[in-house]
């Protein structure tokens, strides 16, 4: 492990102990550049010319400061931040510090409100010389995609909902979106999921869809269904005419999906379906 030739803001640091103070100690990069390391978070372990790993930030006068907690995201890392406080020039956000993360109003797309969670990007930003939170990504996506190809598969990170779908980052580099349409179970903030590229627009954007294009998914199917029945005792009152979106709702599958797997499991013995539900069979 090589000690950090300087001290760097955002980032986890190695560095040396220096000297013991009453604040705390203070540790040195090679360029002899050095830093507080406050009481609190100080260590036996930690003795002359020993080396720690830390984070380095600024506390509320603007002084640079060392922690060994990690942040929830750090330097142009992405993660899902709750607001803890609202101010006139900005929101609050729990950053897993003693010190909040500022989202400045100029970096949001919408007022944030205490307790909601945003998905935020850390950056620098050089008209303070701070780290801050920003909901606007779209600088930070790159636009001509690379390696990827209608149907390849794709690591997604879901970031946002919106009124078309769900906002994703794909391949922590490019910017996707999963349409409400084509979503048939469950999906968080958050979620990391591997996903299938539908479409790669002119803009860099990429449509993304859950399941692998041309894959039926039947088995996969009627086993939950299956499973919601047994779940059920054996009993749920749907059947080849029930709505779309209650299908939905309920099993995660769309309609079409849906009718396969009831005849699935009927061709195999394990249910019967009638008008007023579907049936396990003894």
């Amino acid at each position: 492990m090589q000690l950090s030739k300087h001290l760097t803001l955002g980032v986890m640091n190695t560095l040396r102990v220096d000297r013991d103070t009453a604040p705390g100690l203070y540790l040195m990069a090679e360029d002899e550049q050095d830093v507080l390391l406050p009481g609190q978070y100080v260590t036996e372990d930690m003795v002359q010319d020993s080396l720690v790993e830390v984070f380095l930030y600024t506390d509320s006068e603007d002084r640079l400061v060392a922690t060994t907690l990690k942040p929830h995201a750090m330097l142009d890392e992405f993660a899902l931040f709750e607001v803890v406080d609202v101010a006139p020039f900005g929101a609050f956000m729990d950053w897993g510090l003693t010190k909040d993360l500022l989202v400045p109003n100029m970096f949001q797309k919408t007022p944030f409100q205490v307790g909601e969670k945003r998905y935020l990007k850390v950056v620098y930003d050089e008209r303070t010389h701070r780290l801050v939170g920003t909901e606007k990504l779209g600088d930070f996506f790159q636009r001509r995609v690379k390696g990827l190809t209608p149907n390849k598969e794709a690591k997604i990170l879901v970031i946002s909902k919106t009124p078309l779908g769900f906002k994703c980052i794909v391949e922590d580099k490019y910017e996707g979106l999963i349409y409400h349409s084509d979503i048939f179970e469950n999906i968080e903030l958050g979620d990391e999921r591997v996903a299938y590229v539908k479409t790669i627009r002119k803009d860099g954007n990429i449509d993304l869809v859950l399941r692998k294009p041309g894959s039926k998914n039947s088995g996969d199917s009627a086993d939950k269904v299956l499973k919601l029945l047994q779940q059920n005792n054996g009993i749920m009152p749907y059947n080849y005419k029930s709505d779309s979106e209650l299908i939905k709702d309920v099993f995660g599958l769309s309609k079409k999906d849906f009718k396969r797997s009831l005849t699935k499991l009927q061709e195999m013995n394990k249910i019967t379906v009638k008008d007023t539900g579907i049936y396990i069979k003894e």
